[in-house]
């Protein structure tokens, strides 16, 4: 395969900067583009899937939509780590509270990820691999995150399959009990595809619902308010 590939129509790697953010919401790409970035250019919008590369306080830096799940967003993160040299992807998403003491707009950083996704079948014959972020890249967003005095929570997430997921009470329970902090829908593929090149990957999230309050902020919210997460990221973001 060349460029452009069939999801992103940059012709040029020199389009992408080395650090992409990766937002599940295109037009929270944008939000990020139009808010923090300047001599912001767009890359990409095919299939809608908007992706501009603009600078940070001096540093360049790209934020690009990935869609909802672990096989759309796969899409995407390989394709950057393989066609378009990018050597490190920032997701920046929403994610449900699976624990009392994580609260609404607090911030998880992800150590590892677990899933029932079954992208590792036949891989690793009866190893269940678990991948991680690049630990670094995590431990600067964690001490960075706690100096502007942002209530964070560092470990593990569920990269769930399903939005609309019947999990069994018995599972639902044992992950809680486990320490799992909240699920989203696709770190699990964006730890594995940065594993596969040899890549770097973090997952930063915003905690727009509780799944143990019963309580969710609104569709507005979620692709605008949480400019925390989004300072975050782009602080933490290698050059």
């Amino acid at each position: 395969m060349t460029i452009p590939t069939p999801h992103i129509s940059a012709t040029s790697a020199d389009q992408i900067a080395n650090t992409v953010l990766m937002p599940g919401d295109p037009l929270r790409a944008k939000f990020i583009a139009d808010n923090f970035l300047t001599d912001v250019s767009e890359f990409t919008n095919t299939r809608g899937m908007l992706g501009f590369t603009g600078y940070y306080n001096g540093k360049r830096v790209s934020v690009m939509g990935s869609g909802m799940g672990i096989p759309s967003a796969m899409i995407y993160y390989n394709e950057l780590f393989a066609f378009y040299d990018v050597d490190t992807i920032i997701r920046v998403g929403t994610a449900g509270s699976m624990q009392e003491d994580v609260k609404l707009h607090d911030i998880v950083i992800a150590s590892s990820a677990c899933s029932e996704s079954s992208i590792n079948d036949n891989l690793f014959g009866n190893v269940h691999f678990s991948p991680t972020p690049d630990f670094e890249l995590l431990l600067k967003a964690y001490e960075t995150s706690n100096k502007f005095g942002f209530t964070t929570h560092c470990g593990q997430v569920h990269s769930s399959d399903q939005f609309y997921n019947d999990m069994p009470k018995e599972v639902f329970q044992n992950l809680q009990k486990y320490g799992v902090l909240c699920v989203e829908m696709e770190s699990y593929g964006l730890f594995m595809a940065a594993r596969k090149h040899g890549k770097k990957g973090l997952g930063i999230f915003t905690i727009s619902d509780s799944l143990v309050e019963n309580v969710a902020d609104s569709a507005e919210n979620r692709q605008t308010s949480y400019t925390n997460m989004m300072k975050l990221a782009l602080e933490v973001a290698p050059e």
